[in-house]
């Protein structure tokens, strides 16, 4: 769970890589089914870090500050 705008930035970092990574992997591997199984972790950390995102911007920085 993110909690401030420092882990919000490290994680948006992370997408950026993993994206990249997955990028990557589209270019250089030729075999869809590989390309798939290969692929599919990083889209499941992207989908889960993605929400993390959505949670935290969702909310105003008074309403974490009183929930906290």
């Amino acid at each position: 769970m993110i909690t401030n705008d420092q882990e919000l930035e490290t994680t948006v970092d992370r997408i950026r890589r993993l994206q990249e990574q997955v990028a990557h992997l589209r270019k250089v591997e030729t075999n869809p089914v590989n390309y798939r199984l290969a692929a599919s972790g990083f889209l499941a950390e992207i989908d889960r870090m993605q929400l993390e995102v959505r949670e935290y911007l969702s909310l105003h920085p008074a309403e974490s500050a009183a929930s906290g």
